[in-house]
């Protein structure tokens, strides 16, 4: 049998272009089951005719029922890499690696596992993959060969081959080189719809995919300033006390987020204000007048003294978790209890959002979710519905903001297929550094975002290079939840915690306030390049490689990242002091001085300065310094210019008008409605 005989062993059903959505193709392979992520959406796809039309399927999908469940086939060519599968940690290229898509939290090993596993691919070849499945899927991405399939005519392979693409030697044991399939494997299931999405290269079809997801949100301009969240232990008065400081100190924040013991309960949870805080809708107010959104720490698991308990009973699985019920969400009933209560005992008093925790799973750490086999009123078993908690999770309190036409961002723990549209922003409790900054870019593959936000640290450095990182991603995040004080008073968490401050800490909070300020004027920038994500489905933090997939430079990097369409930025972790950093095709400027460089440069990065590099021809429009995103003093803009000739650039107000403007070599147009902006050139050679 050769491989073409090998590749067609089994037929699929005939091909479903969806006319609506140009370039995506389904295929139905056997008798699908009735609860996916696709059936169970909220949002609708939105067009993608804004990218190039295709009018067949880059790939044709095969599958057979089996006595294990439903297994499909997908060809793979020599040196296709894959991407994505979701909240990867541990690995970036998926090509050769074998990923069980299990909800778990916390993985320690590069099993699979995840918080947020998407059953969702991209390949150098220009497509995408989704297999709309809510089992726990295994992925066999290549380097599985049957027998009497003989290899390539002309390749070799072993230790001493060299891939033609350029990859490291360490990716030689794969043999990339070698024409080879994605074997998918479904348990319980006889048959799937596999969706396709084709490029004509990966960025246009991710892009596709998120717009089939239902595009990208817009976070209001509040969710992209500073956040931080207050100490568990904290009283109303302690939390107002560190906003006043904060405002007394210029200390740059938009959000103040609370902890578990907001509540009466929190492990299951009761959502009823504790008697820590006597007065809310006070605080709000309070809060309020001075420009901060706050922001409530909740999971969905539900205590008995919580007052919609009794309610949510006959629409709740099986089993409890930490004493509470676990609410179905895919039934309404359950959606409208858990809304209802929410919208009236939160949302009404000026509460912005929620961070939504432990909606995962976990055999790591207690093992204290419910059981795979659990049963819940929707006909869902537990597998499926942690495949799809976190999701509807999000559907339940979204429902609250779009009835009151009211933006939110927020936090969640959990989230898989077809997330895109959620302005919901992923973290975790593993807390290693370098793993937080590869996050950023693996995240942009499959339409999630992620922050890798900053607790304490282990000194002085560490904790300005996970500021750094911070200020530069989806979320700039500070997590004080087990510290009294900002970790820039006192680094130590044990002496923090009695209030033993450092007396060189003013020093320190002038170094973070800095960094801070650094994130406060990139703001319209970020927003920008959310309304890119909203409007074309582009990540607006991604992965080199879906800029660059022809350079095979770039195939490899996960700890650069670009930030929208124009800056690439080159995090450090502490105790690096240097580092290597790959500019693609073009002239790249450093943000700091301005100078030119191109290609693959050795940078030192001092620590006050994260690595920034912005491409030639770009103006790049930087706020004034604010403490909040409501000062109006944030809507006056300093444009650099980094160009010796002719540049443009694009901005958008909150509403979404478009705001254009131009450099020609020396005059400087570009005005809006709330927009001042002024011009200043910084190009050197």
């Amino acid at each position: 049998m050769n491989r073409r005989q090998f590749l067609a062993t089994t037929a699929a059903a005939p091909l479903l272009a969806e006319a609506r959505h140009p370039g995506i193709f389904k295929f139905t392979l056997g008798t699908p089951e009735q609860i996916t992520p696709v059936s169970t959406r909220r949002y609708a796809p939105v067009s993608t005719d804004s990218l190039p039309g295709i009018s067949t399927a880059p790939v044709t999908p095969k599958g057979r029922i089996s006595k294990r469940g439903y297994l499909v086939t997908l060809p793979l060519a020599p040196n296709e890499l894959v991407y994505g599968l979701g909240l990867q940690l541990q690995s970036f290229i998926q090509r050769g690696l074998k990923k069980k898509l299990r909800v778990n939290a916390d993985p320690k090993v590069d099993s699979g596992d995840s918080h947020a596993p998407v059953p969702f691919y991209v390949t150098t070849r220009g497509y995408g993959v989704l297999i709309d499945t809510a089992r726990y899927a295994t992925f066999y991405c290549g380097n599985k060969k049957r027998k009497g399939i003989p290899d390539e005519a002309g390749s070799r392979t072993g230790d001493g081959f060299v891939s033609p693409v350029g990859l490291p030697a360490a990716y030689n044991r794969y043999n990339f080189n070698q024409p080879s399939e994605v074997l998918i494997e479904i348990p319980e299931a006889q048959g799937v719809d596999v969706y396709i999405f084709a490029g004509p290269s990966l960025r246009e079809a991710v892009q596709r995919y998120n717009l089939f997801s239902g595009s990208g949100p817009i976070p209001p301009r509040w969710g992209l300033g500073m956040w931080y969240r207050a100490s568990q232990d904290f009283t109303q008065d302690e939390v107002l006390k560190l906003s006043a400081e904060f405002r007394q100190r210029r200390i740059p924040c938009d959000v103040i987020g609370l902890e578990p013991k907001w509540q009466t309960h929190a492990y299951s949870c009761s959502y009823v204000w504790s008697d820590r805080f006597p007065d809310p809708a006070a605080m709000v107010e309070n809060l309020a007048a001075d420009h901060y959104r706050l922001n409530l720490w909740e999971h969905a698991f539900t205590h008995p003294s919580s007052p919609i308990y009794k309610d949510l009973l006959a629409h709740s699985g099986d089993y409890e978790v930490w004493g509470g019920v676990v609410p179905d969400f895919l039934q309404p009933e359950a959606r409208e209890i858990f809304a209802d209560f929410h919208e009236k005992t939160h949302v009404a008093l000026g509460v912005s959002g929620y961070k939504l925790d432990e909606c995962d799973n976990s055999d790591f750490t207690g093992n204290w979710s419910f059981p795979e086999f659990s049963a819940f009123p929707s006909g869902a078993d537990g597998e499926q519905m942690h495949s799809l908690f976190g999701l509807r999770y999000q559907d339940t309190i979204q429902s609250i903001f779009e009835k009151r036409k009211q933006p939110t961002y927020g936090l969640v723990r959990s989230s898989g297929a077809l997330a895109a549209p959620y302005p919901y922003v992923l973290y975790s409790d593993l807390y290693d550094h370098a793993e937080f900054i590869k996050g950023i870019a693996k995240s942009g593959f499959s339409g999630i975002l992620w922050t890798p936000e900053l607790r304490d640290a282990k000194n002085e450095e560490d904790l300005i290079r996970r500021l750094q990182s911070v200020a530069l991603s989806p979320m700039a995040l500070i997590n004080g939840w087990y510290i009294r004080n900002p970790p820039w008073k006192q680094i130590e968490r044990a002496a923090n915690n009695k209030d033993q401050i450092d007396p060189y800490w003013e020093q320190l909070e002038s170094r973070c306030r800095e960094v801070m300020n650094l994130r406060m004027r990139l703001v319209p920038y970020i927003h920008s390049a959310f309304i890119r994500y909203h409007r074309d489905g582009l990540p607006p933090f991604r992965a080199l490689v879906m800029d660059y997939p022809q350079d095979p430079q770039t195939w490899t990097i996960d700890d650069q990242y670009m930030m929208g369409d124009n800056i690439i930025v080159a995090p450090v972790v502490a105790g690096q002091h240097e580092r290597s950093v790959y500019l693609p095709e073009g002239d790249w400027h450093d943000y700091w001085t301005g100078y030119r460089h191109s290609g693959r440069i050795q940078v030192r990065a001092p620590l006050e300065r994260i690595p920034i590099f912005v491409r030639g021809g770009t103006i790049l429009p930087l706020a004034d310094i604010t403490l909040h995103t409501d000062d109006p003093a944030s809507w006056n803009l300093t444009a650099m210019i980094y160009s010796d000739g002719a540049a443009t650039g694009t901005l958008y107000e909150e509403d979404g008008t478009e705001v254009r403007y131009t450099w020609d070599g020396g005059n400087f147009r570009g005005a809006g409605k709330r927009y001042v902006i002024t011009d200043r050139k910084l190009m050197r050679g």
